[in-house]
């Protein structure tokens, strides 16, 4: 992994002030920071390794676990909770085995809750990558769930 970092960071960019572009080309080519990526951007940087780590948990654009194929976001803004996006929520969490925040082992999902997604009208709302699904039940959550089940097994 460590070789895979270094060819990811690029010659020229040295010192704290490209510490977050080194961090943004390396959750570019691997969808994730791993811990290899903190000491070799440290190293890169000339910031101590706790410094890069703290950036990176200050920030919320970044992921230090891998991300999985489907991500599902979840809004908890005041029209969908006023309309049951806990439910829902709840359900998926169920369903795939995990809590929001965390991805599949298989690393087919993963389910992240959001504070607003900016669909009230739609509301409650999920989005699975870039396609937003409103007024959902739980049941309909879980139909459209498993619909992105089935077409990861088809291909």
């Amino acid at each position: 992994m460590e070789g895979k970092v270094k060819a990811i960071l690029p010659e020229s960019q040295d010192g704290r002030g490209s510490l977050i572009l080194l961090l943004q080309k390396v959750q570019e080519e691997l969808g994730y920071v791993p811990e290899e990526a903190i000491f070799a951007v440290s190293r890169k940087s000339g910031v101590p390794a706790s410094e890069v780590f703290g950036v990176l948990t200050f920030y919320a654009q970044f992921r230090l676990t891998p991300q999985g194929r489907n991500v599902i976001k979840v809004c908890r803004g005041t029209a969908c909770h006023v309309r049951g996006s806990a439910r829902i929520l709840r359900t998926l969490e169920g369903h795939l085995g995990i809590r929001a925040g965390e991805t599949t082992e298989d690393l087919q999902f993963t389910l992240e809750e959001i504070r607003c997604l900016g669909s009230c009208s739609l509301a409650p709302v999920m989005v699975v990558n870039q396609e937003t699904y409103g007024r959902l039940t739980s049941e309909k959550a879980s139909q459209i769930l498993e619909s992105y089940q089935e077409n990861d097994k088809n291909d």
